[in-house]
């Protein structure tokens, strides 16, 4: 059997991830992504990762600002995974969306499940296939699959984990020439609101654990602030109390706070 024809809409890491994995075993003739913009402390213009992929792939790159009727899709398959923007219901009607979501929907839908899912201190979390519509990641369900969180795992783990089974479940999805749907259940629905500068500040009056946690949930991409350092790993020390392990001071770089430590004394 052909590989099969099919678009990806991605646009940060995590999608960029993916599109990598599905890229050996499909025929991507396309990357729908987002246009370059500024980035970083000097704010000069940067590609998306997931372009970055795609010319490291040899995969056409559409950057549209908006999506409407003129976008022209390559093929009657998209698959989306963090991408970013609304797409309207005559795209959706045009062909078949399904969207990589990092999560077991209904639980935690929106932008931050993976972060939201860390904050909260789950066990477990997941991949769901669905199909893409109009409401936040309330479509029918093609593939879903659980697996285990780690106490050490932060967000870069977790995400990894995650496009592997996404791959995984994308092949058997994308082998039906008529992919299965079950509709989503409305139980147990939350809402992964995206990181918002609020949410990196670590409270020392909180207890050590739901700080780490937070932690955890803001590496290595975001980063937990407490006062003027940045914290990229943190334990529960034998004591219980919050103990910072990898910090970076302000315009520093990355050490470990014990380094920190010492070269304030």
């Amino acid at each position: 059997m052909a590989p099969r024809q099919i678009v990806v809409a991605a646009t940060g890491p995590f999608g960029a991830d993916v599109l990598e994995r599905l890229a050996p075993e499909h025929d991507v003739v396309q990357l729908l992504t987002r246009p370059d913009k500024p980035r970083g402390r000097g704010r000069r213009v940067a590609s998306p990762p997931a372009r970055d992929a795609a010319e490291r792939l040899g995969i056409p790159a559409l950057q549209p600002e908006r999506l409407d009727e003129s976008v022209e899709l390559g093929t009657d398959t998209v698959v989306v995974c963090a991408y970013g923007l609304l797409i309207p219901n005559e795209l959706l009607e045009r062909a078949l969306w399904l969207n990589v979501h990092p999560s077991l929907l209904p639980r935690w839908r929106g932008a931050a499940p993976v972060e939201r899912a860390l904050m909260a201190g789950d066990e477990e979390t997941g991949v769901t296939i669905h199909r893409t519509v109009e409401a936040l990641d309330a479509g029918p369900i093609a593939a879903r699959r659980a697996f285990p969180v780690a106490p050490g795992d932060d967000a870069g783990a977790v995400y990894a984990r995650a496009a592997e089974v996404a791959a995984e479940l994308l092949r058997d999805v994308l082998a039906e020439a008529e992919p299965r749907f079950e509709p989503q259940s409305e139980e147990g629905v939350t809402y992964a609101e995206k990181i918002r500068p609020e949410d990196r500040e670590l409270d020392p009056a909180a207890p050590p654990a739901q700080l780490v946690n937070r932690v955890r949930a803001l590496s290595p991409h975001i980063g937990a602030q407490l006062g003027d350092l940045i914290v990229w790993c943190a334990r529960v020390g034998e004591d219980g109390s919050f103990e910072p392990v990898e910090v970076q001071p302000s315009g520093g770089r990355r050490m470990a706070y014990d380094a920190y430590l010492r070269g304030r004394r």
